[in-house]
């Protein structure tokens, strides 16, 4: 994990060398692509530092080994429940919202409050109900 956190330090800082160059380019004229490059190396920077934390946790990992197989991967990942209706919910709060964008605040709003109410649930579902632990 310690070469895949390197390499996407190295693509944040990138991605926010090439946002500062490109705003400069266009005298900081042009809103829709300086924030979304910026965003981009923000977005590496956050993965990067995900991946550095979950290294010191764990140590090393089956990528880190230079005679590692594809087979040392196998394993949980994690717990995950085929039958929840949540992420469902969330796709389609999240259709309205970009939906809102085109037709109106108001529509927006009501997207956003579905898009946290299913949030919510999808977060805290393993904490109530039958399948609390």
């Amino acid at each position: 994990m310690k070469v895949a956190a390197n390499i996407f330090w190295i693509i944040g800082l990138f991605f926010i060398a090439a946002g500062l160059l490109y705003g400069f380019w266009v005298e900081w004229t042009e809103w829709a692509g300086i924030p979304a490059i910026l965003a981009v190396g923000a977005m590496s920077w956050m993965i990067a530092w995900y991946l550095q934390a979950t290294d010191k946790k764990f140590g090393l990992g089956p990528s880190d080994d230079e005679d590692g197989e594809i087979t040392d991967y196998a394993g949980t990942y994690g717990t995950f429940a085929p039958w929840s209706w949540w992420p469902l919910g969330l796709g389609l709060a999240c259709a309205i919202i970009v939906t809102g964008l085109a037709v109106g605040w108001w529509v927006f709003i009501i997207g956003v409050v579905a898009a946290a109410y299913f949030t919510f649930g999808w977060v805290y579902e393993f904490s109530r109900g039958k399948y609390a632990h």
